[in-house]
């Protein structure tokens, strides 16, 4: 019987995160287990300038700030909705990059032993597919894969 001590949930903020973050913390409570909540922003900017031979000019890099530190606000906003991650270690990260390899990347180097994720996310295509950052996660991560809806 799988008895999680870290669980890993990526969050893109959407009503279906929130359902999976939901989830995850009753998991957590219930074998007292360690609550990892991940956002990835998507690639980083400076890579598509870089495409275009550009410089890499510093209000970019103050643009992407103040998106990982409007993100960790958001994070702590989606967090504190649920009043029982209160009574949990609960930890959160903003990090920049492809969703799907930062996911998997995020259970290696934590020691995850389950993942929570939402079939669908913010762009959900239709609602019978499962969304491609969980199917990507699904098929490379090492430990369980719980997909939610």
């Amino acid at each position: 019987m799988l008895i999680p001590t870290k669980i890993l949930v990526p969050t893109d903020f959407s009503d279906y995160s929130d359902k999976a973050l939901r989830q995850a913390l009753d998991i957590a409570k219930e074998y007292k287990a360690e609550v990892y909540v991940l956002h990835v922003i998507h690639e980083k900017m400076s890579d598509r300038i870089d495409d275009y031979g550009l410089t890499y000019p510093s209000y970019v890099k103050d643009m992407e700030t103040k998106m990982i530190e409007g993100a960790k606000q958001k994070l702590r906003q989606q967090i504190d909705k649920f009043p029982q991650a209160k009574e949990l270690e609960v930890f959160s990260e903003v990090v920049i990059g492809n969703a799907s390899e930062a996911i998997l990347e995020e259970e290696t180097s934590k020691g995850v032993d389950l993942i929570v994720i939402a079939s669908l996310g913010r762009t959900g295509i239709a609602k019978y597919l499962i969304g491609s950052v969980a199917r990507n996660v699904l098929k490379g991560s090492r430990c369980p894969v719980l997909l939610t809806k």
